[in-house]
């Protein structure tokens, strides 16, 4: 009788698989279905033995939509595609730091700090880029097909070295964070987004101490407190001195100048976020990358979830939130239904705020960043960058 009843359930759980797959999914979209993945026996030849090897059980050509659970064509809609903007397959132009300025339709970034095709290092700074989504959206309309624009490059000071993170706009200007270069410090750093791309420094130390290679940043929703990650990875991509603090995550009132520690033991504190109501953050740690010292995939590839006390803005009860299958979580995001999305190891996996899986954004590449914007998600796939037109919309991230 029990057999008898599970046999049924089964059977309309793929009835209701097929009815998704035959009218309801994106094109070029492809349904994964975990209870025909659950149990593959030992003769099974796919094996991932290496965290880099993205999930692809359908060997469908990438780029394309992975959907896990059928919530996820609410993100979507029916017609979502992938389609790539922008490429330069020698060099890393679109590694991190996205920021989209509505007011210009411009998306700001910059190149790969250290890393493979980034061509900087100790005597050379990465590169801050820009993209014009009005260009992008006119050319996608000429054709069903991707298109190249052309990323036009700032010159920003010397203040601004390796770029990493970014957010904003921050009352106007675009908020960077850097990783520093050599013994030139890390910071926090406000660029005018119109030429000539004026530029502050308001934080470069914790009471007289560099940091190590900052990361990432994010404001808490509703208020100018800027959070932000610190990790060691300017050492372990060999343009920064080694580490002299923990790897930690840093809260910054730049009204009063205070700087603290609010959240430690990590072992590479990357990307962080807040949900939209600023009640809980989010902090991914890349442990699983090493830089030099190599891939360690015992090591945290993992999104951690934190409280944030009303009153003193510290991370209190520290939990799993969600483990990436395929390389680590890098940046991270939130649309405004409080689905998380962030850059793996095989393109943008997006989480309910349950921490279930629902989809991913498949390119079957290593994808550090993403960002939305009034054209859809922008995708930052370093040597590329693509959009896609989904009907979720990001949180606000401007103030």
């Amino acid at each position: 009788m029990m057999k008898s009843a599970g046999g049924a359930i089964l059977t309309d759980a793929l009835a209701a698989v097929s009815y998704t797959t035959l009218t309801a999914l994106p094109p070029g979209a492809v349904y994964i279905d975990p209870l025909l993945y659950n149990v593959v026996r030992a003769n099974y030849t796919e094996w991932r033995n290496s965290s880099a090897i993205g999930f692809n059980p359908t060997n469908t050509t990438p780029p394309f939509i992975q959907v896990f659970d059928p919530s996820f064509l609410d993100i979507t809609g029916p017609s979502a595609t992938i389609r790539k903007i922008a490429s330069n397959p020698g060099f890393a132009f679109a590694h991190e730091a996205p920021i989209y300025v509505p007011d210009l339709n411009l998306v700001f970034f910059a190149s790969n700090a250290g890393g493979a095709l980034g061509y900087s290092g100790w005597y050379n700074n990465s590169v801050v880029g820009m993209i014009n989504m009005t260009e992008v959206d006119m050319a996608l309309d000429s054709t069903t097909g991707d298109v190249n624009i052309q990323v036009q490059t700032l010159n920003p000071s010397d203040n601004v070295q390796m770029v990493n993170g970014g957010t904003g706009p921050y009352k106007g200007d675009l908020l960077f964070v850097t990783s520093g270069r050599a013994l030139l410090p890390p910071s926090i750093v406000r660029v005018n987004p119109n030429p000539p791309y004026n530029d502050t420094i308001i934080l470069d130390n914790f009471l007289g101490r560099q940091f190590n290679s900052l990361n990432d940043i994010k404001i808490l929703p509703g208020t100018d407190i800027m959070f932000f990650t610190d990790p060691a990875y300017g050492w372990l991509n060999g343009f920064r001195p080694e580490p002299m603090l923990p790897s930690q995550v840093y809260r910054f009132d730049p009204s009063t100048g205070q700087v603290r520690v609010v959240a430690d033991q990590f072992v590479h504190p990357n990307g962080i976020a807040f949900a939209p109501n600023g009640e809980t953050a989010y902090i991914t740690d890349t442990g699983i990358s090493g830089g030099f010292l190599g891939t360690n995939q015992t090591f945290p590839a993992t999104i951690y979830q934190f409280d944030v006390d009303p009153t003193t803005q510290s991370f209190a009860n520290r939990r799993v939130f969600a483990y990436a299958d395929s390389g680590a979580p890098d940046g991270i995001q939130f649309d405004t239904e409080g689905n998380v999305y962030a850059g793996c190891g095989d393109g943008i996996n997006v989480w309910n705020g349950e921490g279930t899986l629902i989809g991913k954004f498949y390119l079957n590449s290593t994808t550090a960043e993403l960002i939305f914007t009034n054209s859809g998600l922008v995708i930052l796939e370093e040597t590329a960058m693509y959009v896609t037109n989904i009907q979720a919309h990001g949180m606000t991230l401007a103030m």
